[in-house]
C-alpha cells in the first residue's frame, strides 16, 4: 500500500476526516475505516501535545495515517508535533508567500530550512541514526498550506512557487469570511473565488485539497468535479450529533411519543 506521501505525489484522489475530541478511541475507531488519513485539529480544539501523542498511538495501532493542523503561527507546537513523527502538518491562515516560506522552512533541517534539531520518536529515541532521519526520514512528512483568505488567492501565483509544499488546502468558511460571507461559503461569490484559486493551482500543477464539515454526497460530488483531489470532510462531533439525532428520532417516534400501554 502506498504511503500518504506517495498517494499525493501520484496525485491520487484521497479522503480523510477530522478529529477534534481528545479521547484516543476516536482515532482508533476511524482508523479501522478506509480513510486515507485522519486530520487531528489543534487549531480550533483543546487537543494539546500530550493528547495528540495518545491519538497517534491509537492511530498507529490500526495502521492509520495522521496529519495535524497546528495552531496559527505556533512554531513551538510545530516542533513538538514533528518530533512525534506525524505523517503531515497543516499550516492554517497562510496569506502571502513570505508566511508560506517561513512555515515550510520550519519543517526542514538546515541548510534547506530552520528546523531545530531534537528528534525523539522519529528515531525511536536513539535506536536509529539521526543522520538517516535528517537525510531521508524527515523528508517523508507531508507539508500543507491552507488557503483561507482573499489575500492568499490574490497572491497565489507567488505562494504556489514555495518549495516543499505538498498540497494546498482550502478552508471555505474562512475564505468566504474574508469577503464578508462567513456563514455562506458555497454561495456564488465565494465559490467563484475558490474556482479562481483552483485554476491558478492547476496551472502550476499543484495538489489541491479542501477541509469541510459538509460530508453530504452532493457537496463531495461538487468538490470532486471542481478538480479537488484531497477531501477532508466531517468530524467526530458531526458523527456523534448525527447518530444521536437519528437515535433520538427513532426513540421518540417508536417509544416516547406513544401512549402508555394499558395496565
Amino acid at each position: 500500500m502506498n504511503s500518504l506521501r506517495e498517494k499525493i505525489k501520484n496525485k491520487e484522489r484521497i479522503i480523510g476526516t477530522h478529529v477534534s475530541l481528545s479521547d484516543p478511541s476516536i482515532c482508533e475507531i476511524l482508523g479501522y475505516l478506509d480513510f486515507d488519513y485522519i486530520w487531528v485539529d489543534m487549531e480550533h480544539t483543546y487537543i494539546d501535545c500530550k493528547q495528540l501523542y495518545i491519538h497517534l498511538n491509537a492511530a498507529r495501532a490500526v495502521g492509520a495515517s495522521v496529519i495535524v493542523r497546528i495552531p496559527q503561527d505556533d512554531f513551538v507546537t510545530l516542533k513538538r508535533v514533528m518530533e512525534m513523527g506525524v505523517d503531515g502538518v497543516v499550516f492554517p491562515m497562510i496569506q502571502n508567500a513570505d508566511a508560506a516560506r517561513k512555515a515550510i522552512s520550519g519543517t526542514f533541517y538546515p541548510p534547506r530550512g530552520c528546523r531545530g534539531f531534537g528528534p525523539r520518536r522519529p528515531v525511536r529515541y536513539g535506536l536509529d541514526q539521526a543522520a538517516d532521519y535528517i537525510e531521508k526520514g524527515s523528508l517523508g512528512m507531508c507539508r500543507f498550506i491552507q488557503i483561507e483568505h482573499i489575500e492568499a488567492v490574490e497572491g497565489l501565483e507567488e505562494i504556489a512557487e514555495t518549495e516543499g509544499v505538498d498540497g494546498f488546502i482550502f478552508g471555505p468558511c474562512d475564505l468566504a469570511g474574508s469577503i464578508g460571507q462567513l456563514t455562506r461559503p458555497y454561495e456564488e461569490t465565494a465559490m467563484e473565488l475558490m474556482q479562481k484559486a483552483i485554476a491558478t493551482l492547476k496551472a502550476h500543477d499543484k495538489y489541491i485539497g479542501i477541509s469541510t464539515g459538509d460530508f453530504s454526497a452532493k457537496r463531495i460530488r461538487q468538490f470532486s468535479e471542481m478538480g479537488i483531489q484531497m477531501i477532508s470532510a466531517g468530524a467526530d462531533t458531526d458523527y456523534l450529533l448525527y447518530g444521536a439525532q437519528k437515535a433520538w428520532e427513532h426513540l421518540a417516534k417508536e417509544h416516547k411519543n406513544r401512549p402508555n400501554p394499558s395496565v
